[in-house]
């Protein structure tokens, strides 16, 4: 596929017409950096005791809304994409894929909008991640494409972990925290699944390099994930977790020290998934410590999973995916690379400062957070053209 150079581009008028609904990576993508900016300054304001959230509790509206809110909307964004390119067969466009991304938002302002009956809130939320996942199901079944259906799957796994939350908010169950740590979990095993396709084969491309691969490596690291997720699920203190735990960060140390090559750090696309994926290595690193005892672990784990892990590599293939789906040559703007440090500093903070300055978390979740809106802020700036435009080389998409 013949690329347009960025000088060319830069000379260019702007393009005629819009098309916000060309293919999921726009709409979903865009409205994902425009969350992820709004949901931590309410989440400031929150903390700033400024505004009460109703009927969810606080830590609990934010953990949603950050992964069924804002990650859903970047796996969405992606897999609607990806899907085209996997099976051949095109995708949602147009009006259908504005009624799925409406859905998507009609469940945002449903937290947001003061007075709903708490049972229709969660009755929309709950609808969109199936209806994805049935809109996913269809192609990969047509193109008998086995490999990829463990996504459908997974994504029904994400709306059972949502269902949980909302039945805690109806005061039917207290299940919150569970909801929320095994949907944390399932997009930890997305993003481990997709970074081993994606991440090597990305460097290997650009950088005509060849990542190394060790059979029982690319076995141990998917096993152990699921592994150690499920036993930090049932038993999230004991010494299997903390023994699974420990073989998953080994595993995913090991495949990304594979796929690293000294040459990526002059191309901020790579060194960016490259750093989101050491954030999940951390995580599992941190978790196992967290198993062994070390109670104050816990918290980083986590956030080294989502501010981290989540927060780096959706940002890196949010920049990738939508250079390359709307016809522009791989390289973001400078502006771009700043971004990708400051959602690793925010990241960093959020991890670091906790586990071991606990007397300075109030002012690190302050700082983290600011970090985390300008990294998407700029995201949302350089992006948001290129999302709303067609294509710059005529093609649909």
């Amino acid at each position: 596929m013949a690329l347009i150079p960025v000088e060319d581009l830069q000379k260019r008028p702007p393009l005629a017409g819009w098309a916000p609904f060309a293919l999921g990576f726009r709409p979903f993508f865009l409205a994902a950096g425009v969350f992820a900016v709004l949901l931590m300054a309410l989440w400031l304001l929150v903390l700033r005791g400024s505004l009460d959230l109703g009927e969810l509790s606080p830590q609990v509206w934010h953990g949603h809304e950050m992964l069924f809110g804002f990650a859903v909307a970047v796996i969405a964004g992606f897999l609607l994409t990806a899907a085209q390119n996997w099976t051949g067969i095109p995708m949602l466009s147009g009006p259908p894929l504005a009624a799925l991304f409406l859905l998507w938002l009609a469940g945002r302002l449903g937290f947001l909008v003061p007075g709903l009956p708490v049972e229709w809130v969660a009755l929309v939320d709950l609808a969109f991640l199936p209806a994805v996942a049935l809109v996913l199901a269809v192609p990969i079944i047509k193109a008998r494409q086995l490999n990829n259906a463990p996504f459908p799957v997974m994504l029904l796994v994400l709306t059972a972990a949502n269902a949980l939350v909302h039945l805690d908010a109806l005061g039917w169950t207290d299940t919150a925290a569970l909801g929320l740590h095994l949907a944390t979990y399932v997009v930890v095993t997305m993003m481990v699944v997709m970074g081993g396709r994606v991440i090597p084969s990305f460097t290997d491309n650009k950088l005509h390099t060849r990542a190394r691969r060790w059979k029982i490596v690319e076995i141990l690291a998917p096993a152990a994930t699921v592994g150690a997720l499920l036993a930090a699920l049932v038993a999230p203190y004991s010494p299997v977790t903390a023994l699974f735990a420990a073989i998953a960060a080994a595993a995913h140390g090991i495949r990304l020290a594979g796929w690293y090559t000294h040459t990526f750090w002059s191309v901020p696309l790579l060194w960016i998934l490259h750093l989101g994926y050491a954030w999940i290595a951390l995580g599992f690193a941190l978790l196992a410590l967290s198993a062994a005892g070390i109670s104050t672990a816990a918290v980083s784990s986590l956030h080294a999973f989502t501010a981290g892990g989540i927060g780096v590599l959706t940002l890196g293939m949010m920049a990738r995916v939508s250079l390359g789906h709307t016809g522009r040559v791989l390289e973001p703007a400078s502006l771009m690379t700043r971004a990708f440090v400051a959602i690793n500093l925010a990241a960093l903070l959020r991890v670091a400062l906790p586990l071991l300055f606990p007397g300075v978390y109030a002012q690190s979740m302050t700082a983290a957070g600011l970090l985390w809106m300008a990294a998407f802020g700029l995201f949302v700036w350089v992006y948001a053209p290129m999302l709303l435009r067609p294509r710059v080389d005529g093609k649909p998409g």
